[in-house]
């Protein structure tokens, strides 16, 4: 419709034809007249609003964006909009001067010049902040590079939307699922190498740390350290940007920790924005300098001529640089459990136990810990309506109480189902990251039967994506410690109550049993011991743990127990691996402290505390022997798993604890004796 300038208004009439209508109410071609509210400014409608500012499409891209803006009140100012720009500029300085120096090599003592903001934005040539390049001052022992006339542009701190764009962009095998995570691939690595980490070995080290028989940590010197750190350093400065996370570990204020992660992918970052402690906004403003810092060039391989390299994948930890340095590995995995690894060493520095444990609070405050090996449940039992979740990996005993290390969740994902694991399954959405899984091409959904990549498919995802989550991750002194071990020999009580001796000795076991074949089909279990239930993280001998764990259960009353999630009535391929329901009942009797109470009988061998009966549970399974047909046979494969245990307490017995070597006498009576 148009106005023809005579107060009359044209249409179409359908037929293709254009009718005119005139002042009295009817049209030209004797149709009725359209009937227009003519407003005061002579439009037609009142949805109108001026034109867009913006000349150009990128212009008007640009509007689309709102500029992000501190929120904390400066220190120190009379406030004003003048004194607020000069010192958000001072700021924006001190950060990238510290990610400089973070970035600096042997040859270039402050680091890149480095500018914020993607490569792919810059419309023009970055201008570097003074600070950074005034400080290239000196002259470098080797000519100048290409790389020192080049800027290393920093993604700092992206938000998960962003790094989804990054990742879905750049990174061949980043998609996004039908529940909206992100699906993406960690290389050739699907796994940890725990052979390829290395530990500096240096003055203070070499007397504080575990080293040797059955330690996990391999000695590297500090020259070998900074020619890998070198390399990964030099590889990421060559890179047009890297991500950088500045992020906290542990949720007591007081113990927190700061770590910056440098890496090349943003799958990479968006994993650690996920399994560390997310700052605000205004912690981040006056975040300063980190405590430890990741490189993670893991894109990049390790030159196999370097001293101490066995293969071209390197992990690294310094803990007097207080540097992780990663090369020939993508497995995110690596970073998560380096952290945890400097856990172990820093808290007990401070009197505070380090635990590889899941974590769960009751509606009135009483805390458990659960420890266990892969396959022993700890995740599941941890996980619980009817309980809140602190967490389910990582925590710290401090003498306030319990507090997680991390901020997310990293759970496998194999044969994961919303029946089986309704938190976990729901929790796989936007911000999730899904490592090595298969989904189909078209819908985009995730087969996780599908093992074609790995076994170890994995999803990472903050732990506020558990309905239950207590947030902050933090609770009061644990009133039970749970060891779970999945015993496949099937000789094992489905629970037994620990005096504090036994705990000790069942902590530093670290026992399970996993389900080994043979070629012509024959399956028989195979006894795994991992110390502290968590053998490849830590740092200090063992004993040192499990001494500041009965300290501090005999300070704060907790109690031990025992809980086998395997097998009954035989040993794998003849017994019956133990109702998961069962095994419920008796985590649920724990908790409401009704298992102290009952009647209590002692076991032969081990020594065991065992109960007459638990509300819910079939008695006659919680004495093993009972369920066994074949009373000889049991008999055997009790002393055969004895024997194990005792064989592999021989590691610890020359490791003297307690005055005058009493609690290690005290130790190895709470053992199996025959």
């Amino acid at each position: 419709m148009a106005s023809n300038g005579n107060g009359e208004f044209t249409f179409a009439n359908g037929n293709g034809t254009a009718a005119v209508a005139n002042g009295n109410g009817t049209a030209r071609n004797g149709l009725a007249k359209i009937q227009t509210q003519k407003k005061g400014n002579g439009m037609c409608h009142d949805d109108s609003t001026p034109p867009v500012k913006a000349q150009t499409i990128d212009e008007l891209h640009s509007l689309q964006k709102k500029k992000s803006a501190p929120t904390t009140p400066i220190k120190g100012t009379q406030g004003g909009a003048f004194a607020i720009t000069l010192s958000e500029v001072e700021r924006q300085k001190q950060q990238l001067q510290s990610i400089s120096a973070s970035l600096a090599s042997l040859t270039r003592e402050t680091g890149p010049k480095v500018v914020r903001g993607d490569p792919a934005k810059q419309s023009e040539t970055p201008k570097v902040s003074s600070h950074v390049s005034h400080h290239h001052h000196f002259t470098p022992t080797i000519s100048v590079s290409d790389s020192a006339l080049k800027f290393t542009h920093v993604l700092y701190n992206l938000s998960p939307a962003e790094l989804y764009e990054q990742a879905i962009k750049y990174e061949k095998g980043s998609f996004i699922t039908s529940t909206g995570a992100l699906a993406t691939l960690s290389g050739a690595k699907t796994g940890r190498s725990p052979r390829d980490k290395r530990v500096v070995k240096d003055d203070t080290t070499e007397d504080e740390l575990w080293w040797g028989r059955g330690s996990p940590n391999i000695e590297m010197d500090e020259h070998t350290f900074m020619v890998n750190r070198e390399r990964a350093v030099d590889y990421l400065n060559s890179l047009d940007k890297v991500f950088v996370n500045d992020q906290f570990l542990n949720w007591d204020p007081e113990n927190r920790i700061k770590v910056r992660i440098v890496s090349a992918r943003a799958y990479h970052s968006l994993f650690m924005h996920n399994m560390c402690i997310r700052p605000t906004p205004e912690e981040l403003e006056n975040f300063g300098t980190p405590d430890f810092t990741i490189y993670n060039a893991g894109q990049f391989p390790c030159n196999r001529y370097t001293h101490y390299m066995t293969s071209s994948t390197s992990i690294d930890l310094n803990l007097a640089r207080r540097e992780m340095v990663i090369l020939g590995t993508m497995y995110a995995g690596e970073m998560k459990k380096g952290l945890f690894s400097v856990m172990h060493y820093l808290m007990p520095k401070r009197q505070i136990l380090s635990l590889h444990s899941g974590c769960n609070m009751g509606k009135d405050g009483d805390v458990a810990l659960f420890f266990g090996l892969s396959g022993t449940g700890k995740t599941t039992l941890s996980t619980d309506h009817n309980r809140y979740l602190i967490g389910d990996d990582e925590h710290c005993w401090t003498e306030n109480g319990v507090s997680n290390i991390e901020g997310g969740c990293y759970a496998k994902c194999i044969d994961l189902s919303g029946e089986k694991e309704p938190d976990i399954w729901n929790a796989i959405k936007f911000g999730a990251v899904l490592e090595n899984i298969v989904f189909d091409e078209h819908t985009r959904e995730v087969d996780y039967s599908d093992k074609s990549v790995t076994e170890n498919t994995r999803a990472a995802y903050p732990i506020e994506y558990i309905p239950n989550a207590k947030i902050p991750c933090v609770g009061p002194h644990p009133k039970n410690v749970i060891l779970l071990a999945c015993d496949a020999f099937g000789v094992l009580p489905p629970v037994s109550k620990l005096n504090l001796a036994q705990t000790m000795y069942h902590f530093i076991s670290g026992y399970t049993a996993l389900v080994a074949g043979t070629e012509d089909g024959i399956k028989e279990p195979t006894a795994t011991f991992s110390a502290c239930f968590g053998a490849a993280f830590i740092m200090l001998h063992p004993t040192k743990y499990a001494a500041m764990l009965a300290d501090k259960m005999l300070k704060h009353g907790a109690t031990g127990w025992l809980v086998n999630t395997g097998w009954s009535g035989g040993s794998y391929g003849s017994g019956k691996r133990i109702k998961l329901p069962y095994t419920r009942k008796i985590i649920d009797a724990i908790h409401d402290g009704s298992l102290l109470n009952a009647k209590y009988k002692k076991t032969e061998v081990f020594g065991l505390e065992i109960p007459t009966e638990v509300e819910g549970v079939p008695s006659e399974i919680l004495d093993p022997v009972n369920t066994w047909s074949d009373k000889n046979a049991h008999n055997e494969t009790l002393l055969k798993l004895a024997g194990l245990f005792k064989r592999n307490f021989e590691t610890f017995t020359n490791y003297k604890i307690g005055k005058d070597n009493k609690l290690t006498e005290e130790i190895l009576a709470a053992g199996p004796n025959f």
